[in-house]
């Protein structure tokens, strides 16, 4: 289920008011502004935070993301995705941002280019990418497009432009990719961004319903700009690595880590043959994203505690996403337990106070990932299937890694036995300051409750 699908039931910060808004210069006069950023990390390194600006600060705004990047920085994240930056539609609208009125403006609820300069400006100077949201599937309905382009939109067979075919979108009008002129403009507002505001690359949108050679087209485009990107499509089609974008959704390894974790004694076959099948679909150098929460589930009343059965099981399941395989996604809020969020200017934001024991915890494992090259790309050698276990280990060159994570949902622990290729192994303890564990016979947890070894 692709974050669109909440664009009509979503609400959001619509603030518009045009008296604010500066438009842009002409597309033929925008030069690069500042140098392009040259630590982008490699895709194999990335580990991304979703922003959510109703949630993310008490400003609700660009100016409340810069102010907090020190502590994302702390967190272990070096790519910040922003969502959709550019003022909301109005007309048949329900306040989501994913109902874009102009591409080539922000938000001013948000803020301006000049506050998405800084915010971009300082994120470089912390080591933070920032990427932004792009919306190509659709606009709203009172995007100047609709006026001055109708051939740019889908049409009924009476010349009426129309909301996505197949979908209950009403609050937006499907564009046409048939007409070379749109996908020129289109991509000409991508550079724009990556010119004006020095953005490091973008979350697609909606990907899947995007016609294959418009990906290739426009990122082939992109590249040009000499800017080492970031993108990631929200889709599934693994096409899209044919097209240039490095990363798309993981929702199959999300799926069955839901099914998992829905069981009371689970056998966690499925979630490893996922994990198989998603690695042998990418190309080398190329990535699955992996989560445990976005705001897409989180609009669909999936947050990662309500899934994950609370606290304990919320950050066994995100151990699992994050060592398994692939890049990490973590989303608004979901280090310190917030509750469900919306996109609306009635959320509350995030109290960062809370749950210090989930952030210190997020830390370790995100510094953990950072540090092992068996986690980022290594081979996973060897897996255990049992009753509420999940259990795998990984291997790179010299760094040898095993996760071990009880799963089980029936509130008693659980003991196993080693197979016996881990009988008197000795590794340290990620979770536990390298603490020298060896394994040998019998290995007991509690309910939810993961270890991170390394020899």
């Amino acid at each position: 289920m692709l974050c669109v699908l909440f664009s009509a039931c979503s609400k959001g910060n619509s603030s518009n008011n045009k008296n604010n808004i500066v438009p842009p210069p002409p597309k033929d006069t925008v030069k690069q502004y500042q140098t392009p950023y040259a630590g982008v990390p490699d895709t194999k390194d990335v580990m991304m935070y979703e922003v959510n600006f109703a949630a993310f600060s008490q400003q609700q705004n660009i100016a409340g993301v810069t102010a907090r990047l020190d502590s994302l920085k702390a967190l272990g994240i070096n790519v910040i995705w922003l969502m959709p930056t550019y003022p909301i539609g109005k007309l048949k609208s329900f306040g989501s941002p994913y109902c874009v009125q102009n591409y080539l403006q922000v938000n001013p609820g948000y803020g301006t280019l000049t506050s998405l300069r800084a915010l971009v400006s300082a994120a470089h100077s912390k080591g933070i990418s920032v990427i932004l949201d792009w919306v190509g599937n659709h606009t709203s309905w009172d995007n100047p497009w609709i006026t001055e382009h109708k051939d740019w939109y889908q049409q009924d067979a009476s010349g009426n432009i129309i909301s996505p075919p197949n979908t209950n979108y009403s609050d937006v009008a499907a564009l046409n990719y048939s007409n070379s002129s749109m996908r020129q403009a289109m991509i000409s507002a991508m550079k724009y961004w990556m010119l004006e505001a020095n953005i490091d690359g973008y979350r697609c949108d909606f990907s899947d319903n995007i016609p294959d050679d418009f990906w290739s087209q426009a990122i082939d485009t992109l590249k040009t700009l000499n800017h080492k990107l970031v993108l990631l499509a929200e889709g599934s089609k693994t096409t899209h690595f044919a097209s240039g974008f490095q990363m798309i959704y993981g929702w199959n390894y999300f799926s069955a880590l839901e099914t998992v974790f829905s069981s009371q004694m689970a056998n966690a076959s499925t979630l490893y043959a996922i994990d198989r099948a998603d690695k042998t679909s990418v190309p080398s150098g190329d990535f699955m994203l992996r989560f445990t929460s976005n705001h897409d589930e989180e609009s669909d009343g999936n947050d990662a505690l309500t899934v994950f059965k609370g606290k304990a099981g919320s950050m066994a399941a995100f151990t699992l996403t994050a060592c398994e395989g692939g890049v990490p996604l973590v989303y608004t809020g979901q280090e310190v337990g917030a509750p469900k969020t919306d996109f609306g200017s009635t959320t509350i934001p995030v109290d960062w106070t809370a749950n210090p024991d989930m952030l210190a915890a997020y830390k370790k494992i995100l510094a953990f990932r950072n540090s092992s090259e068996a986690i980022k790309t290594g081979t996973l050698t060897s897996t255990y299937i049992g009753p509420g276990i999940v259990m795998f280990e990984k291997t790179a060159s010299t760094d040898t890694v095993l996760v071990i994570a009880n799963i089980n949902t029936v509130g008693e622990g659980i003991a196993f036995l080693l197979p016996a290729s881990l009988n008197n192994t000795t590794w340290k303890d990620a979770m536990n300051n390298n603490h020298v564990v060896t394994l040998n016979g019998e290995v007991s947890l509690v309910d939810y409750q993961y270890m991170i070894l390394r020899k």
